[in-house]
């Protein structure tokens, strides 16, 4: 069966733009051109539409996309594989997250008690649980299996008012970024305010503080871009240099 770009775009919900965008980069061509210059796509580009809004879904950018489908050796049974354990990891985390707010209805409405440590429980897992997906193996391999699974318990031990106060820590530190952005003064008060604040950020979950692990995640931040997306897109500009810098600047045990 054959497909205008205008079938294709109903059917797949992309824009008629996108599809044409991806014929220029060679992501995805028609099969064919009439000789008008219209575009008329088969089958088998309606399976790879599929598999590039699939790995889009795992927020690859779209030159690893076309590496990964033009490799001779790529399959596509594996790949469905992988996006359908994804699924469903994101499918447990979202049913703990059900459950503790389940049990928060029920508890405001005087149906059941609820301690503290269980209002925040399901949060928590689910954050530890969406880090070790985005960061476990490249944190593991740094810091040691040890080091994350001690980190991950005082995490979950966390009281309400510390948990409170981990928040609020952040929500500061991303405050004073935001002002040190104007300046960019690494030698200030402000730049070793913003290194004290994320500091007293990961004490919460660390079990010792060390100033060349502080360093070296920092330095992670940068050269990580799932690390460098989070505090750059959280801020709304880019500030994770100068989070890395004031932290090499002023950490010491």
């Amino acid at each position: 069966m054959k497909y205008t770009v205008k079938q294709v775009a109903e059917m797949s919900g992309v824009s008629t733009r996108t599809l044409r965008y991806y014929d220029q980069i060679e992501l995805l061509k028609p099969s064919e051109y009439t000789d008008s210059g219209y575009r008329i796509y088969k089958g088998r580009d309606i399976d790879r539409l599929q598999q590039i809004l699939l790995y889009r879904s795992m927020e690859l950018k779209l030159e690893e996309i076309r590496c990964i489908l033009d490799d001779p050796e790529f399959s596509t049974l594996q790949a469905l594989e992988a996006h359908y354990q994804k699924l469903q990891e994101e499918q447990e985390k979202t049913r703990k997250l059900m459950a503790t707010v389940r049990r928060t209805i029920q508890y405001t409405k005087g149906e059941i008690e609820m301690s503290a440590e269980e209002k925040f429980e399901g949060f928590k897992k689910a954050e530890i649980e969406e880090n070790e997906r985005k960061y476990g193996e490249e944190i593991r391999e740094k810091y040691g299996e040890g080091t994350i699974d001690e980190s991950n318990r005082k995490y979950m031990n966390l009281s309400e008012e510390d948990f409170k106060k981990m928040q609020d820590i952040e929500n500061e530190l991303f405050s004073k970024l935001d002002q040190l952005s104007e300046t960019e003064e690494i030698e200030s008060p402000l730049a070793r305010e913003v290194y004290e604040l994320h500091k007293g950020w990961i004490i919460y979950s660390w079990p010792k503080y060390s100033a060349e692990a502080h360093k070296g995640l920092a330095q992670m931040y940068v050269e990580d871009e799932r690390f460098a997306k989070y505090y750059n897109e959280r801020a709304g500009k880019e500030i994770v240099s100068l989070l890395r810098d004031s932290i090499e600047k002023y950490a010491e045990d």
